[in-house]
């Protein structure tokens, strides 16, 4: 597959064409809405587009394949730009070697299981708990990345986006593509 380097970024105003993958932090209500892979390991829903597929079209795809649930609401709040060194793209439908990652928060409703696609990511859990607990998950199997979007969209739906301090994952003088 190849080193990918991506940089955290507010600004999110993006060439769609640019586009290859998107994320969800899932809310009900006032809880936040974890899930466990096959593999032990909690991880952010979402994922990569299908070919000729509208990122929006992947998301509503990614919540019912990953969480069986259905998107409510979405508010996009930032994007991973990425740079991939390998020598051909991770699926040929998708941008490379610069691509763009776009994350957000977003209410859903848990209406049934996880889809689970032979092709997909195979879930084993599905829960809501609260933000301590979702960051704490996260936290606790060394994603702190995960953790740290976690607490940014529970601070930008907490309308304290005035106040945001700056982030461990925001670093905005390396979000620049060079070449």
């Amino acid at each position: 597959m190849g080193f990918v380097e991506n940089c955290f970024s507010l600004d999110y105003e993006v060439d769609e064409e640019l586009v290859s993958n998107i994320s969800i932090i899932p809310t009900v209500g006032e809880q936040y809405v974890v899930m466990k892979l096959d593999n032990g390991r909690w991880e952010l829903a979402g994922g990569t587009l299908e070919p000729q597929e509208h990122h929006m079209d992947a998301l509503v795809r990614e919540v019912k394949e990953e969480l069986g649930a259905e998107l409510v609401s979405y508010t996009l709040f930032g994007c991973f730009k990425c740079r991939s060194f390998a020598s051909e793209p991770y699926r040929p439908h998708i941008p490379h070697p610069n691509f763009v990652r776009l994350v957000g928060f977003g209410e859903v409703s848990l209406v049934g299981a996880p889809l689970n696609p032979p092709d997909g990511e195979q879930v084993i859990a599905v829960e809501a708990v609260n933000i301590d607990e979702a960051v704490r998950r996260f936290e606790e199997i060394g994603r702190f990345d995960i953790a740290e979007l976690y607490k940014l969209a529970h601070e930008l739906r907490s309308g304290a986006r005035n106040n945001l301090r700056k982030s461990s994952i925001i670093d905005r003088s390396k979000c620049e593509w060079s070449g």
